[in-house]
């Protein structure tokens, strides 16, 4: 069996476990999932307006989704278990005791292995409930079955659109084989709803999304970089990043292509 190589498959959202899953979200995949999963006229729930609201982001990673967020709601919090240098709040959300607020609603792209956990703290913490981003097969499986007994999802809202999601950045030319949806828990709506997120990249997406590459690269760590570097090395799949700026940044670190095994361009 030949291996498929295209530039989509290896976008694929897998990582090996104990990983950060850093997986950013572009910002109209952020603002889709208010628009069209919990504003919407065709479902049987309706919330308070978004300027009244408090949302947490607990998986605030780069701060890619707490941004659009902060066009709609009135308050945003953001933490992150990790420290990805935005000034964020560390935190583990998934850890005892007691929040740091009590939010309205919890939105977030949760780290897809614990992904189930965030839904039930988010069900235990808010007042009205949460919203995730989660890969269209995410509601596989014992443990999500399980999850949906206990919470129904009011919506789960599918793009009818690729959303892609790459390792590390985000970008607009990238590619991915994953489809994506927005799952809605809400107290007190368990008669769940299918829908459709409708085609809406073009209206959503705007020229100042993404930072330039240089500031992307200075956020992400060695690892991450030196692998970018080695696809494009590979000549197969090479990444949306230019190779010229991992370098730039690596050199910044003192990482040169002999401690990676590379010749140099």
């Amino acid at each position: 069996m030949v291996q498929n190589t295209s530039s989509a498959v290896m976008a694929q959202r897998i990582e090996p476990e104990g990983s950060l899953d850093d997986f950013p979200t572009p910002p109209w995949g952020s603002r889709a999932g208010v628009l069209h999963a919990l504003y919407r006229d065709d479902v049987p729930f309706t919330l308070p307006p978004a300027a009244d609201l408090t949302v947490w982001e607990p998986a605030a990673n780069r701060g890619h989704m707490v941004r659009p967020l902060r066009e709609h709601f009135g308050v945003v919090l953001a933490s992150d278990a990790h420290d990805y240098g935005c000034g964020f709040d560390v935190l583990d959300f998934l850890s005892p005791g007691h929040p740091i607020t009590v939010p309205d609603l919890v939105m977030t792209n949760p780290p897809f292995g614990v992904a189930a956990g965030f839904v039930r703290r988010a069900m235990q913490i808010s007042r009205l409930g949460c919203a995730v981003l989660v890969r269209g097969t995410w509601l596989e499986s014992r443990e999500r079955y399980e999850l949906c007994q206990q919470h129904p999802p009011a919506l789960v809202a599918q793009f009818a659109e690729r959303l892609p999601m790459i390792a590390g950045y985000i970008a607009r030319k990238a590619s991915t084989a994953s489809a994506y949806a927005w799952v809605v828990f809400l107290h007190g709506h368990g008669d769940t709803r299918w829908r459709h997120i409708p085609p809406c990249r073009r209206l959503l997406e705007r020229a100042d999304d993404y930072p330039d590459w240089a500031a992307q690269a200075r956020l992400m760590n060695d690892d991450q970089l030196a692998k970018l570097l080695l696809r494009h090395a590979s000549g197969k799949a090479k990444p949306p990043m230019p190779e010229a700026v991992i370098r730039a940044e690596l050199l910044s670190r003192g990482i040169g292509d002999q401690a990676l095994g590379l010749r140099a361009a």
